[in-house]
């Protein structure tokens, strides 16, 4: 009898042991909620203003962990979802800023194609900004909900999280509170299996676009920018609402890993103009910085330290407050590190951040981390942190002025020679390798002589370049050009579409009954040639760009000095690379798109001989 009750108990025993440890080795549930231009002052548990509103995200940090030092791999849209998604600095692989070209993105593995091949059903919510929409499942989604506007986009379910064919899909709520309503439902949809949720919020991005609804709950005196601002913030957290909800009601929420951030910090503009809406679509996003320096675009704390919360109840503590800087390249470390999955070191930079937060491993998750983007670089060792741009060098100790006030390069030289030479040592492995890639625009030795040099800029009109035919020197010829939702447009000259074509060369209608197609000009450049013009932009349908050229010693546009690519439409931010053989300098360039498929130019980037460069970015 004894001797069966031994065995008895030995047998429940392995089985308990044996379900435990199928428990332990369960899964864990993916939610990545990723704002757009959300500035580190808009979570209202930072306790730094008054008026933003965010219960739900702030009780998604108390379930888990505030993390304080949260960073950006960049301060503008693109590079910083390349890196996000692949868990690799992007300029690792040449993605480095907006114009970049994305056949660097396309060769590698994200995160989602990994958790995809484990058993995960994936699902992208929102702004993508990678390329073609369309082509969003051959990055590892198997449901696509790209709505970031009130405009058709593409999506292969439907807002209830039912299967459609992959194509436009018509808005059917204000696109935050869409993406929101989509990804519950895929949690309903796959609550019994694994699942990885990205949604991607394009807010408190401008256009400030969010309905009445939301406006009515910021009453009171402020400016209409930081109103829409606050509306869209609070939109985007009644979804981190929904879905905790959602996840909470089906038992999900110990099963889930969420990570909530933003892709960068907020436009300011130095000024913070509050020019009317919906007008300036470039301009200040309503979005706060405060207490950092800086804003995005620049490599200083305002542009790149952002909102970082993770929460996983049961396995992550909640109610603390983590002091270590970490980086977004850490998601997918994290995610793919609980999902047992094993990567090789070389194909990720991240770190696996939850053995931290869970108190099994103290220290820093990183001995350092470092930046790249464009003319600027940056390295956070410690509580130092040394920042470059261009020929400038300043040196800060954050733990004692995280506002980066004081530059103490010249009373710590040493600190500076050692940051930089591990900068240095980094930044050989980036493509091209190096502490720049380019030259500093105007617009950022501005931002630079403003927020780091204490100097005077002069504030703008942003109407000022529009009313006299010219944005950022380009002026439109056969038509007028205007900046509408964050992009360059070009709209033909009243009266042409009834008048006969009188163009000439590139810009000549073919069809009958049509004046000349208008194009984009700008003189007196000087770039070294070979030039290679990288143009970033969105399209509504199939078609083509045409570059056309002058160098120093023509004295007209040749026939021969034209190039063209074509490309395929479907609204999402894409970039083209186009090749133009200048023999001597380039001093006047010529850009010609196709009329039918309703262009939008986001930038324009020319790179010369030695790595000269001069940019225009329409969507800042």
């Amino acid at each position: 009898m004894k001797l069966h009750l031994r065995r008895l108990f030995l047998l429940c025993a392995g089985l308990s042991s044996l379900v435990l440890g199928s428990a332990a080795a369960e899964k864990p549930n993916l939610v990545v909620f990723y704002t757009d231009d959300h500035g580190y002052a808009d979570l209202g548990i930072h306790g730094i203003v008054d008026d933003v509103k965010t219960p739900h995200t702030d009780a998604l940090a108390r379930s888990g962990a505030l993390v304080r030092h949260g960073y950006s791999t960049a301060p503008q849209c693109v590079p910083s979802r390349a890196g996000l998604l692949t868990g690799r600095f992007q300029a690792r692989f040449g993605v480095e800023a907006n114009p970049s070209p994305l056949d660097g993105f396309d060769r590698q593995t994200t995160f989602a194609q990994r958790l995809q091949s484990a058993g995960y059903a994936t699902a992208q919510f929102g702004k993508w900004h990678l390329g073609p929409t369309r082509e969003i499942p051959r990055h590892g989604f198997d449901h696509v909900f790209s709505q970031n506007a009130q405009r058709p986009f593409d999506a292969n379910i439907d807002i209830d999280g039912s299967d459609r064919p992959m194509g436009p899909l018509e808005p059917a709520d204000y696109h935050v509170d869409a993406c929101s309503r989509a990804a519950a439902a895929m949690i309903e949809r796959h609550k019994d299996r694994p699942f990885f949720l990205y949604i991607a919020y394009r807010a408190p991005h401008t256009p400030l676009d969010p309905p009445p609804r939301h406006l009515a709950r910021f009453p009171g005196e402020m400016p209409e920018r930081r109103r829409a601002a606050l509306a869209m913030i609070a939109a985007m957290d009644d979804g981190v609402g929904l879905v905790v909800e959602t996840l909470k009601r089906h038992g999900l929420d110990e099963k889930t890993l969420i990570f909530y951030m933003a892709d960068n910090g907020a436009p300011l503009k130095i000024h913070k103009v509050d020019s009317p809406l919906p007008g300036d679509p470039g301009g200040w996003d309503g979005s706060l910085n405060d207490p950092l320096n800086g804003e995005k675009g620049m490599l200083s704390e305002g542009g790149i330290h952002v909102p970082f919360v993770v929460s996983w109840p049961g396995t992550i503590p909640g109610g603390q407050v983590y002091e270590q800087p970490v980086s977004s390249l850490d998601i997918a470390a994290t995610a793919v590190a609980g999902a047992g999955i094993e990567v090789p070191p070389d194909e990720i930079d991240g770190v696996n951040l939850v053995p931290y937060l869970a108190g099994e491993k103290e220290g820093p998750p990183h001995d350092f981390l470092a930046w790249r983007w464009i003319a600027q670089s940056a390295i956070r060792e410690g509580d130092w942190k040394l920042l470059r741009g261009g020929d400038r060098e300043y040196l800060y100790h954050l733990g004692k002025d995280l506002e980066e006030r004081y530059d103490l390069s010249t009373q710590h030289p040493e600190i500076v020679e050692r940051l930089r030479s591990r900068l240095e040592d980094w930044a050989s492995g980036l493509a091209p390798p190096g502490l720049t890639n380019g030259e500093m625009a105007v617009t950022w030795h501005e931002y630079f002589d403003h927020y780091l040099e204490n100097k005077p800029v002069p504030r703008r009109d942003p109407k000022a370049a529009s009313d006299s035919g010219a944005i950022q020197g380009w002026i439109a010829r056969n038509g007028a050009a205007a900046l509408r939702d964050g992009a360059l447009v070009l709209e033909p000259e009243r009266g042409a579409e009834d008048a006969k074509g009188k163009g000439k060369g590139m810009g000549k209608s073919k069809g009958k009954g049509r004046g000349p197609q208008p194009f984009l000009t700008h003189a007196g450049l000087g770039l070294p040639g070979p030039v290679t013009a990288i143009v970033s932009f969105r399209a509504r349908a199939d078609g083509g760009i045409g570059l056309a050229w002058r160098d120093r010693e023509d004295k007209d546009f040749l026939p021969e000095n034209r190039a063209t690519v074509r490309f395929a439409g479907g609204g999402e931010a894409q970039s083209q690379e186009i090749e133009l053989p200048v023999a001597n300098r380039l001093v006047h360039l010529r850009l010609h798109p196709s009329d039918a498929a309703g262009l939008e130019i986001l930038s324009i980037r020319l790179r010369g001989e030695n790595g000269r460069e001069q940019s225009w970015s329409f969507s800042e």
